[in-house]
């Protein structure tokens, strides 16, 4: 898939932050309303250990409150059911989802590691399109197909390749779906988790290559997701070192 991207690299940063802004708008719309806790969920809360970026995690039932996701994984089903991946390429149609086919399955012979890499590499190549642009509407979440066809914004990298693991058999329950607020840009954004081996892994579009959730400190996640359910996400406490240190100085 020979991705080439027409960002002029003086612009950078600036259509950076102006695609991560209309990201944001659409994130920030998914859930319609404020995600609030109750007391007993806040409770349960500081109990449990930290989650991804350091927050403490509460695990929610049930997908209702993501129809665009949920949307997104049955217009896959469907979409992978009419087997695209026999598109004969032409100068106009390119068939890029053929190629990603046939990626997937050059990567089953590879070890997990390279499979992850490979994934994250190849989709990173794709110019950065935001859903204004290519659907004409503020948010809109891609499948495969669609991404191949038309590119996407930050979430459609994160399903894309979320759902290219799921093609090699990483189960969904090892992976998430994590909207964040960036908190350089100040805007939300959203990139895909890994659980593997005791370490999170971060696929992000807006870093090369496949880092630990550990080593980035400016996102701090808002809510994630997989095909199981969701997980609402709030500012973990300090570490009990760090308490034992204050309470020496005062």
């Amino acid at each position: 898939m020979n991705f080439t991207s027409n960002t002029v690299p003086g612009n950078r940063t600036k259509l950076l932050r102006r695609g991560a802004a209309a990201c944001a708008i659409g994130l920030i719309a998914v859930m319609g309303t404020p995600l609030l806790l109750d007391q007993a969920q806040v409770e349960a809360a500081k109990k449990s250990r930290p989650g991804i970026f350091n927050s403490v995690e509460v695990r929610k039932k049930g997908l209702k409150p993501f129809p665009k996701w949920t949307g997104a994984l049955d217009r896959y089903v469907k979409e992978s059911a009419k087997k695209q991946g026999k598109c004969k390429p032409t100068k106009k149609r390119k068939c890029y989802y053929a190629t990603w086919l046939k990626t997937i399955d050059d990567l089953r012979e590879k070890g997990p590691w390279e499979q992850i890499q490979g994934v994250n590499k190849l989709m990173n190549r794709a110019p950065y399109v935001v859903d204004k642009m290519n659907w004409g509407i503020k948010d809109y979440w891609s499948t495969p197909g669609q991404f191949f066809a038309r590119y996407g914004d930050c979430e459609d990298y994160a399903i894309v390749k979320f759902l290219s693991l799921r093609a090699l058999g990483i189960p969904s329950s090892q992976m998430r779906v994590v909207v964040v607020q960036d908190l350089n840009l100040k805007v939300a954004h959203a990139v895909l988790a890994l659980y593997i081996r005791g370490k999170v892994l971060v696929l992000d579009n807006q870093i090369k290559k496949v880092v630990e959730a550990k080593s980035i400190r400016h996102y701090r996640p808002i809510f994630s997701l997989n095909e199981e359910g969701w997980w609402m996400h709030r500012k973990g406490s300090k570490s009990k070192k760090k308490r034992k240190k204050r309470k020496k100085k005062t």
